[in-house]
C-alpha cells in the first residue's frame, strides 16, 4: 500500500464531533501516513495541537487565517501564538494569509496579521502554511519580501505564479480541485511544479474530489487527488505518493 500524506486537514471542524475518534484512528490503516492538522485561530490551534498530542502521527500547525484577522491585534500575536508554536508537535505557523474574495475583514487588517506572522514564522524558524485566494500580487510581493520556507496550500494561482513561488524555495499544494470538470490552473500547476516541491492535501472536511463531491472530506480521499496529478505528470501513482510524502516530511522537519 503506498503512503499517503495528508499535508492540510481540519479535523478540529465540528463536521467531525460525532465520529472524529473513529475516522482518524482508521487512517493509517488506509495507508495515511501522516497529517498537517492546521489552525485557524487561538482555539483550533490549540485543539490541533490536542489531536496531535492524541495521535502519533498527526502533527499541527498553528495560525490566524485570514477570515479571522479581524479577532485579533497584529501586536498582540506573537504572544497568543508563542506557547502554541513552542509545543514539540507544533511543525508549521498556519493556516494564515489572504482572502480576497471573501473579503471579510477588510484587506489592511489581513495585510497586517499576515505580514506578522510572517515575521513571527522567521523568529521561530517554522515553515508556513499560506492561504491565498484571489490575492495572488499581494501574496507573492510579501513571500519575496519575507522569504518564508512553507507551502501555497490549495494553490488556484497561475502555473507562472507557482513558477515563480518555487523560484523562492515555496512548495505548491494541491487538492481536490484537480479533480473538478473545470480544474485548469490546479492542473497546469500539477503538471509544471517540479516534483521535489510538490504537497498533496485535502482541506478536509471540505473540498471532497471527485467522484465523491458533496461528501464530508477524509484523508482516506487523497488517493483521488493523487491518482489525478499522476496522471497529468504522466508518472506511476506510487511515485507521486512516495514523493509527495517524503515532500512533506523534509519541509515540517519530521
Amino acid at each position: 500500500m503506498c503512503s499517503l500524506f495528508d499535508s492540510h486537514a481540519h479535523y478540529d471542524d465540528d463536521a467531525f464531533d460525532r465520529d472524529r475518534d473513529e475516522v482518524i484512528s482508521a487512517l493509517p490503516g488506509a495507508g495515511i501516513s501522516g497529517v498537517i492538522n492546521c489552525g485557524t485561530d487561538y482555539n483550533s490551534s490549540r485543539l490541533s495541537l490536542a489531536l496531535s498530542e492524541k495521535y502519533s502521527f498527526v502533527f499541527a500547525a498553528c495560525g490566524i487565517h485570514p477570515h479571522n484577522a479581524a479577532d485579533v491585534e497584529p501586536e498582540s500575536i506573537k504572544e497568543g501564538l508563542a506557547p502554541l508554536l513552542s509545543a514539540e508537535k507544533c511543525v508549521a505557523l498556519g493556516e494564515i494569509g489572504l482572502d480576497y474574495h471573501y473579503d471579510f475583514p477588510p484587506r489592511k487588517v489581513q495585510l497586517d496579521v499576515f505580514e506578522e506572522q510572517l515575521k513571527i514564522a522567521s523568529r521561530y524558524n517554522l515553515p508556513v502554511i499560506i492561504h491565498n485566494r484571489e490575492a495572488h500580487a499581494d501574496t507573492l510581493r510579501l513571500l519575496q519580501e519575507y522569504r518564508p520556507k512553507g507551502v501555497l496550500h490549495c494553490f488556484s494561482g497561475s502555473a507562472e505564479m507557482a513558477a515563480e513561488a518555487v523560484k523562492l524555495g515555496m512548495y505548491i499544494g494541491l487538492g481536490g480541485a484537480v479533480t473538478f470538470k473545470n480544474a485548469r490552473k490546479p492542473l497546469e500547476a500539477a503538471k509544471s511544479v517540479p516534483l521535489e516541491r510538490l504537497l498533496i492535501e485535502t482541506d478536509c472536511p471540505y473540498m471532497a474530489p471527485v467522484p465523491l463531491r458533496g461528501k464530508r472530506c477524509d484523508s482516506t480521499m487523497l488517493k483521488f487527488t493523487a491518482q489525478r496529478i499522476a496522471q497529468e505528470r504522466n508518472i506511476t501513482y506510487e511515485s507521486l505518493c512516495e514523493a509527495t510524502d517524503r515532500n512533506a516530511r523534509k519541509l515540517f522537519g519530521l
